[in-house]
């Protein structure tokens, strides 16, 4: 047998063959002479492979590597990319200053940090040291946290790295992502002010810190700032979309002798806001740089025309953007099916039988994705496939009953249907405020003893075994588990926790809490289906989800279909993809619904979504909802399926037995 083995095409002198190797819009990226560069690269056009190339071509042009700079998202796109380049090249690639924006920072601040007084040896601190740090500045600050609703630790991280990510003040990042502290302002302030004294001492820096201390740098210190100006011939920034203020301010800083500086992105993947990313830093970069030269990379490798289209037709409803057109170079396929279920829970079965159904074909557990935009959108699609032993990982995250407010819940339920379950009692005890470990297993020994510990915990002893301070909040907790004992209902019991004790707690204590609220009203509707709170536990752990067994069905099991949120699965591709919950209020959010801008951010996310799909895509439509009264709602289908050409789908009727596509017409 003869074996062959294809050579990369190159000339007779042994450099590379460009033209052979990129299609024509790839080849004026990597080629192009130099100046400022917009590449608008839209999903699936192979810019990792043009910017490769770019670089590529800037060494074998004799460009120092020490001179270029590299900015990706993750380290590990970084070392794929230079890797490549030097097969490409073959010369070492390891003087390219390259890898994640506080990759960089941290090895310039190394080399020139003294001048901010932070010794090159300082220490990056980890989440949870910089929450510790924080918390000991709270003490510090004489914050009395239990009197009232102050933020703990975690958020407080939260706000500072907002503050130092967006370059905002403190008032106006309160008043936009914190309102509920806006009263507390003044205390938050000095409590930030002690946390940034403490690390300078210390040496210390935090993960935000790189960027900021970094900016700080090159902004009040000109000689440094033009040294590494001088020093970076050309600079190449990945995903421009995805960044913030400080990082689009140090390109600008850090290009302004050369002005070589190629920004490749997608203004229709900017889906990064609540990060800090700033959607206007790609769509306003040829006002900051009027001579810029903008390259389209349009050609699309993963997707069929028919999806193409879907996609296409959506995002051009959006009125900020660079326009731009995704062009199939794969051959016709199916047309995306728009799925109509009668309410949420038909939505699950569907794409659990269907899931099977493209398994019996011929699919594999990894050709399958299910997409949503938030992440309590795939309760009930969790809790299907265990039942049907479907293998499924949630990508990037917890299993919806792991995250931690979720485990809080249904403790407070656990200790209703078992008074005796010591770890839940453990757990919502140091909940209270000043109970830690040692109190918590006090109280738990004291009311262990009586034949019924929720009517011991009430009692005068259990009380006086806590410090005066802590006797308020135990007897309001006191008070809610005696309310609590005289419902059934799982879903009002989840109601009262939140509205009378939780509800402040996550608050303070958890960042993003609008969102987790809203995952607690979800998990409410979701418990109204049952009648007693026995039957709702059970199912829970029956189901394997709070259980801590693995998602898997066996120990060897090696594929999975993929749960996740659409922002977790940006970058990614399957060759068949649900999206649920296609219905305004869901997708987009009812957050979304009062703002334009929202709107078109919520629409950059279905864009998203809709470009995982390489062969096959189901946008799946609930029209009745019912909530915790058991009540039906009409939900109306997503304006990202109605404003778009109904002749670019197909209508799917579910029946019994097998779906059924009409084509877009009625039966």
């Amino acid at each position: 047998m003869t074996r062959r083995f294809a050579l990369r095409s190159r000339s007779a002198a042994g450099q590379i063959d460009f033209a052979a190797e990129l299609n024509p819009e790839q080849l004026a990226v990597a080629t192009a002479p130099g100046g400022p560069m917009l590449v608008i690269a839209g999903a699936g056009s192979g810019k990792t492979r043009a910017l490769t190339y770019r670089l590529a071509w800037l060494v074998q042009n004799g460009v120092d590597p020490s001179r270029i700079m590299l900015v990706t998202f993750t380290n590990r796109a970084t070392r794929e990319m230079l890797s490549r380049v030097e097969l490409l090249v073959k010369q070492k690639t390891r003087d390219i200053w390259g890898g994640t924006f506080h990759h960089i920072g941290n090895r310039i601040l190394r080399q020139h940090g003294k001048v901010l007084g932070i010794s090159p040896d300082f220490t990056i601190l980890d989440r949870e040291d910089s929450k510790d740090l924080i918390a000991s500045c709270v003490r510090e600050a004489g914050v009395d946290i239990h009197k009232k609703r102050f933020p703990q630790k975690s958020v407080l991280i939260g706000i500072s790295s907002a503050i130092q990510n967006t370059l905002a003040p403190l008032d106006a990042v309160l008043a936009k992502r914190y309102p509920m502290f806006t009263r507390e302002a003044a205390e938050i302030e000095k409590v930030l002010v002690l946390y940034a004294s403490r690390k300078a001492e210390r040496q210390l820096l935090d993960f935000d810190d790189l960027l900021s201390a970094w900016l700080r740098l090159v902004r009040r210190h000109d000689d440094v700032r033009e040294m590494l100006a001088n020093q970076f011939l050309h600079i190449l920034v990945d995903e421009y979309q995805d960044t913030n203020a400080v990082q689009s301010a140090i390109v600008d800083l850090l290009a302004s002798k050369h002005r070589n500086v190629t920004v490749v992105g997608d203004d229709s993947q900017s889906i990064y806001s609540f990060r800090g990313a700033n959607f206007e830093n790609i769509v306003g970069f040829k006002e900051r740089y009027p001579d810029a030269k903008e390259y389209r990379l349009e050609t699309n490798y993963r997707s069929t025309p028919e999806i193409l289209a879907v996609a296409n037709s959506s995002i051009a409803h959006n009125s900020r953007r660079l326009p731009k057109i995704l062009r199939a170079i794969r051959s016709s396929g199916l047309k995306p099916a728009v799925v109509p279920c009668q309410d949420h829970f038909v939505q699950s079965c569907f794409i659990a039988e269907y899931t099977l159904g493209l398994l019996d074909e011929g699919r594999g557990l990894n050709d399958i994705a299910v997409l949503y935009r938030s992440h309590w959108h795939s309760l009930e699609i969790q809790l299907e496939f265990q039942r049907r032993n479907i293998p499924f990982q949630v990508r990037g995250g917890l299993r919806f009953f792991e995250q931690a407010h979720m485990k809080d819940m249904l403790c407070y339920m656990r200790i209703l249907q078992n008074p005796h379950d010591e770890l839940a009692w453990l757990r919502v005890l140091k909940m209270l405020p000043r109970v830690g470990s040692a109190l918590s297993h006090k109280l738990w020994q004291h009311m262990s003893g009586a034949d019924d510990p929720l009517k011991s915990a009430g009692e005068p002893g259990a009380v006086n075994l806590l410090p005066a301070g802590a006797r308020s909040f135990y007897v309001d907790l006191a008070n809610l588990i005696g309310k609590l004992t005289q419902l059934n209902s799982p879903a009002e019991i989840i109601d009262m926790t939140v509205e009378n004790f939780y509800g402040d707690y996550v608050v303070s204590h958890y960042d993003g809490a609008d969102l987790r609220k809203e995952e607690l009203r979800a998990l409410a509707n979701f418990a109204a289906q049952y009648n007693n709170l026995e039957a709702f536990l059970t199912d829970i752990s029956l189901a394997g989800e709070y259980s801590g067994e693995t998602i898997v069905t066996g120990p060897t099991e090696q594929e999975f279909v993929t749960l996740s949120t659409v922002h977790q699965a940006k970058g990614l591709e399957w060759p068949v993809v649900f999206i649920p919950w296609l219905a305004d209020g869901r997708f987009p959010t009812d957050f979304a619904l009062n703002s334009q801008q929202d709107q078109e951010e919520e629409r950059r996310v279905f864009h998203v979504a809709s470009t995982r799909a390489k062969d096959e895509i189901y946008l799946v439509v609930p029209q009745v909802y019912r909530n915790r009264s058991r009540s039906l709602i009409m939900m109306k289908p997503s304006r990202f399926l109605t404003e778009i050409d109904q002749d670019l789908t197909e209508q799917m009727v579910l029946e019994e037995g097998l779906p059924h596509l009409t084509g877009g017409e009625e039966d």
